[in-house]
């Protein structure tokens, strides 16, 4: 995959370089969102790639939206603030109305709208989705949206918002995710009207959120798709959202090696560079075969998902075995480093704590070898 695409990869790697480590590493002591990064994708049109071409995108496939966003990665950047534009929009185009899809896309693509937030996770139920506690009531033509949401990035720096809620109990349907329903929330207005939006300081800087919602009346003609399929509209967006952090994870990797491979070479400890000894030699190699060998992983996943196949296994297995490269490979580049690696200049220990989400987020490594157990090698569900 690092091959492909060329043209986006150079116009991704020469934007970048106007965002460099200095850039980065200030927003990251100050917790500040890189807004002029962001602006800088969006006018390039790179945050409107899945967008189709009749709505102002590119019209472009799930292979051009991962090598933008392992170009960021690779070039010491990180695309966790507006990465979610890409994929999420997905929910409205496949299951939006005519209407929101021609009132929101264009303005998405034209980069006047920004929707970047997704309103899931909730403090009580964590991954265990089918048990979120936010509803959403139907009064005449609105809903009534009451609940809490947490780890919601970027909730302060979109426009608008996708909030799954439940429209029926969770023991009154037929399964249990049955009965949630997906609608979008205007925040530009909805903050005065009863949502709250409270920064969540963490160990990476993520611009993440909780949300509370108190009485907010959100109209019915917000409602994406059909009432209480909304966790089927969001497991369509699961594998797209796990290809391209898998290749964010990839782009991480090939950062860490290439600094440490350079490092190596300069570095020099009793007369002689320390990267003639195999004590370092070794792991910068190992890391680099993982992540070559988890990028094919993640090449097998994006072909199958652009040609309309099933891809659900080979989406996960790409995003476990990307994110286990990722965070070797940052492990090997601090030590590599020594001292130096904790130093905030180096840039090290910043991407050190970005990779080490990939293990949790946006899913757990251990809820992914789950569903292999369970979907792939036929095993007994554990739990």
């Amino acid at each position: 995959m690092s091959d492909s695409h060329p043209e986006i990869r150079e116009s991704v790697r020469a934007l970048c370089q106007d965002f460099p480590g200095e850039y980065w590493r200030a927003l990251d002591r100050e917790r500040a969102y890189p807004s002029e990064f962001v602006k800088a994708l969006t006018d390039a049109g790179f945050l409107a790639v899945l967008i189709p071409e009749e709505y102002g995108g590119s019209g472009l496939g799930l292979s051009e939206a991962a090598a933008i966003l392992g170009e960021i990665h690779k070039s010491g950047g990180n695309g966790g603030a507006c990465h979610a534009q890409i994929y999420m929009m997905g929910t409205v185009l496949r299951h939006g109305s005519d209407e929101q899809k021609n009132e929101i896309l264009p303005k998405i693509a034209a980069g006047e709208l920004r929707l970047q937030a997704f309103g899931v996770t909730e403090p009580t139920s964590g991954t265990d989705t089918s048990r979120i506690r936010t509803t959403a009531e139907r009064d005449g033509d609105d809903y009534i949206i009451n609940g809490q949401k947490v780890w919601t990035s970027r909730a302060e720096h979109s426009d608008l918002m996708l909030v799954l809620a439940r429209t029926q109990p969770r023991d009154e349907g037929e399964k249990p995710h049955d009965g949630m329903s997906v609608f979008i929330i205007d925040m530009r207005d909805a903050k005065d009207r009863g949502l709250t939006i409270k920064p969540l300081r963490a160990m990476i800087n993520h611009a993440t959120t909780e949300v509370f919602f108190d009485d907010l009346r959100v109209p019915a003609r917000n409602l994406v798709g059909e009432e209480g399929k909304g966790f089927r509209y969001l497991l369509d967006g699961l594998n797209a959202e796990r290809i391209l952090i898998a290749a964010e994870a990839i782009g991480d990797a090939r950062w860490f090696i290439a600094k440490a491979t350079a490092y190596a070479g300069e570095r020099r400890v009793f007369d002689r560079p320390i990267g003639e000894n195999q004590g370092i030699q070794f792991p910068i190699a190992r890391a680099h075969v993982r992540t070559e060998a988890a990028d094919l992983m993640v090449e097998k996943a994006i072909g199958l998902f652009d040609a309309g196949q099933p891809c659900g296994a080979e989406a996960n297995m790409a995003k476990l075995l990307a994110a286990d490269a990722s965070w070797e490979a940052a492990d090997m580049c601090l030590q590599t480093h020594g001292g130096f690696g904790f130093a905030e200049e180096y840039d090290i220990e910043r991407k050190f704590r970005e990779t080490r989400l990939f293990q949790v987020a946006p899913i757990s490594t251990n809820l992914i070898l789950s569903y292999i157990a369970e979907h792939v090698l036929g095993l007994p569900r554990s739990f």
